[in-house]
């Protein structure tokens, strides 16, 4: 009888080579359509002064293909091939990391620079198709850049280069994936299960440096003790976010609990070496006059985010971030 051992050590050499093969085929035929998309523009070029040459051509080119090679290369696969060369026209610039389903999504954001985001984050993070189809079905990028303003104007005041926490907190943060769509309301007990039961996609939307430490986090003191609906601690800001969920709009004494928490944590919990402790009110709605007379107005630690339980149209997450960006522009305008 084999050794588990031994078995364990020649399934994961197989494993290894067998995910190295896939990897090299994928890169191989990523770098495939890249040069038929530049040879399929070369000779519509060459053809451009024949009537409507590029439609002809990708119908022709399409029609041989398909009964040499077999399903995969029809006419909208061709058209999405040389869109792909003429999206990333730099071949040296691909990414070994992704596939060539990963640039048939990256093919749908129109921002450049959003674009650039996402193959950075897919790269570094290894995010899965599904990931970055929805991240990118979920403005990620942009919902993370809605308080940029914010952020920049954070970092002059405190003459600092370095990421601060303003960075990493996105609003609203869409929490389709906890599968509550039920019209009726949820108690924050059914929404915090719903996250740990989900806890890997949680920590996706929550952003980059994230781990999980703990749920319904007891913190004691002389004479009370009190609970913390979720702590996490971010490896880049070496910090700890504590979250406080509300199912209903926020008020002034969550805004209060919030930073009670936040000082309890600092005096009894932070170690020495990390830094200020952060903390997010996760709320279904907030009254924005609430935000702007409360501490959360210059406590650069303090922050309350909107969330969402079911996935909005693109539409309404385009209209609810430019809210908060006119309500930034009028907070950085109020303070010069």
């Amino acid at each position: 009888m084999l050794e588990k051992s031994f078995l364990a050590d020649i399934r994961k050499m197989l494993s290894a080579a067998r995910q190295k093969a896939y990897a090299a085929v994928s890169s191989t035929m990523v770098d495939a359509y890249w040069q038929i998309g530049k040879r399929i523009i070369e000779e519509e070029q060459n053809g451009n002064e024949k009537t409507n040459y590029g439609t002809f051509l990708l119908k022709e080119l399409a029609k041989h293909l398909t009964i040499e090679f077999g399903k995969g290369f029809e006419e909208r696969e061709l058209r999405r091939i040389r869109q792909f060369y003429q999206t990333f026209p730099i071949r040296d610039a691909l990414r070994p990391e992704l596939t060539w389903t990963h640039y048939r999504i990256l093919l749908r954001v129109e921002s450049s620079t959003a674009r650039d985001y996402y193959i950075s984050e897919t790269a570094a993070q290894s995010w899965s198709t599904r990931q970055l189809e929805r991240n990118i079905n979920t403005l990620y990028y942009e919902r993370l850049l809605s308080t940029q303003n914010k952020s920049a104007a954070l970092r002059d005041e405190l003459h600092m280069e370095k990421v601060i926490s303003s960075d990493i907190i996105k609003d609203p943060y869409v929490l389709e994936f906890l599968g509550l769509e039920r019209p009726t309301g949820y108690s924050e007990s059914e929404i915090e299960t719903a996250i740990i039961s989900n806890l890997q996609s949680f920590l996706l939307e929550l952003g980059k440096g994230f781990s999980f430490v703990g749920r319904q986090y007891r913190i004691k003191t002389d004479t009370k003790v009190f609970y913390i609906d979720l702590v996490f601690y971010n490896y880049i800001l070496k910090c700890f976010v504590l979250i406080d969920l509300k199912i209903n709009e926020l008020t002034h004494q969550d805004i209060g609990q919030m930073d009670m928490y936040v000082r309890m944590f600092e005096d009894l919990k932070k170690t020495e070496g990390d830094n200020p402790t952060i903390g997010i009110i996760f709320c279904a709605e907030k009254d924005h006059t609430i935000v702007k007379y409360s501490i959360l107005e210059e406590n650069k630690q303090l922050f309350a985010s909107k969330y969402r339980l079911v996935l909005p149209t693109e539409e309404e997450l385009r209209a609810e971030l430019e809210r908060e960006k006119q309500l930034i522009r009028e907070q950085i305008e109020s303070r010069n």
